[in-house]
């Protein structure tokens, strides 16, 4: 099978290296990619927010399958310009992928499919979030309605705070604020079978205690052992499974990825957030875990065909995965500075995911804010998180910044209870 992954992040790195580990592959390609990926797949140039060049290169290459990794893309419709040339695609289409570019969409798509979520509000003008921050009270949450690279939300006790990010979007979606421990949760889907990933839970914030400002993400960890025995099945069952159900009866069916990321309240599981692809970096984690092969689960849900596949096996180990981020994220970051010690990370026995990097005159440097992802594996949580650290202190990157906690709490519960 010969596959074209569409990106250039650590979320496609980590899919690229597990593609490269299946058997059933024959060829891989990547666009744009980036230095780390260029060890298992060729790399080709091209705009990914542009459909028909993804088709178009997709074509010229003869790919079986194209894989679409960023939410762009998708929203922009890039997966029905690849399947209007008669090629699978994993990824929704564009008024599927509504599901994460609108958030409003959203929220009606889980009020007509009984799915639980906080209530919310949609707001066009400043008088109406104002009005709706004194309806739900703090801490506010207020989200961008479109896409934000996943710094569109703010939650704070600020009103004021509050106010000003609102001013910044066209429209905003104001929630009630959601007390409990936060859950991603993947469910794979072909418009009509959901098959769900085991849980994990990633890191928002850029500083130890979840202090400072809100990130793409800077660490996850998986599995989760505070979790719910039942809640890989509860949540596919009562939540994946219906909105699954209610984008089919739109005659928009949803084939790809369904990323619910959720809150264990006291009131039970609510939806937060609904995305439309990998989660990253819960990718990372997720997928050193995975044993089931990744090309022919992503085939048949590109194909309508997920009914044939086997349930998911994940290994018993724990992953852990660090994020590496630049001088100056999530504000005005700095670029230019060389990496040093992958290969001194690896040596370890961690993997090291490219994100924000580039080569130059023969050096990597970095190139974005968040620069990489450090991932491990090991026996339990402490042993990842050690291993993981351990990688981590073995790469070098001026002004670089990273989380020093993350899996820490989960990690000191799950030894014990042991």
């Amino acid at each position: 099978m010969k596959i074209l992954v569409i990106g250039g992040g650590a979320r496609e790195h980590a899919l690229v290296k597990s593609l490269s580990m299946d058997g059933e592959v024959t060829a891989l390609h990547a666009a744009p990619g980036n230095p780390g990926i260029a060890r298992y797949a060729s790399l080709h140039s091209c705009d990914v927010t542009v459909p028909d060049e993804i088709a178009g290169l997709a074509a010229r290459l003869r790919v079986d399958l194209v894989v679409i990794g960023p939410e762009l893309p998708l929203v922009a419709g890039a997966a029905d310009a690849v399947r209007a040339r008669g090629i699978a695609c994993f990824g929704p289409s564009a008024l599927a992928a509504r599901i994460e570019g609108s958030k409003a969409f959203a929220k009606e798509i889980m009020t007509a499919a009984g799915v639980p979520s906080a209530r919310s509000r949609t707001c066009h003008t400043l008088g109406d979030v104002g009005s709706a921050l004194d309806e739900f009270g703090a801490p506010y949450v207020v989200k961008d309605d479109g896409l934000a690279a996943g710094k569109g939300v703010v939650v704070t006790s600020d009103r004021e705070v509050a106010l000003a990010h609102a001013a910044g979007c066209r429209s905003v979606i104001v929630e009630e604020f959601l007390d409990g421990p936060e859950i991603s949760l993947f469910g794979i889907s072909d418009g009509s079978t959901v098959l769900a990933f085991e849980p994990a839970q990633d890191f928002k914030r850029v500083g130890d205690r979840d202090t400072g400002g809100n990130t793409g993400g800077m660490g996850a960890y998986s599995p989760l052992p505070w979790a719910p025995i039942d809640l890989v099945e509860r949540v596919r069952s009562e939540i994946l499974q219906p909105t699954i159900d209610e984008m089919r009866r739109r005659d928009t069916p949803f084939a790809g990825l369904l990323y619910a990321g959720l809150v264990l309240t006291s009131q039970g599981l609510k939806v937060i957030e609904f995305n439309a692809r990998f989660g990253d970096p819960e990718t990372q984690v997720l997928l050193a875990r995975l044993r089931t092969p990744l090309a022919s689960l992503l085939y048949r849900a590109a194909t309508g065909s997920l009914d044939e596949q086997p349930d998911l096996e994940f290994s018993a180990e724990s992953a852990v995965t660090v994020v590496i981020a630049a001088s100056g994220y999530p504000g005005e970051i700095r670029t230019g500075d060389e990496i040093s010690g992958i290969e001194n990370a690896g040596a370890l026995g961690v993997v090291v995911f490219q994100a924000g990097t580039k080569t130059e005159n023969g050096r990597l440097v970095s190139a974005g804010g968040r620069v990489l992802s450090v991932t491990a594996v090991g026996v339990d949580l402490s042993a990842a998180r050690d291993l993981a650290y351990r990688g981590v202190d073995a790469i070098g990157l001026a002004g670089s910044i990273h989380r020093g906690d993350i899996a820490l709490v989960a990690a000191r519960d799950s030894l014990s209870k042991g």
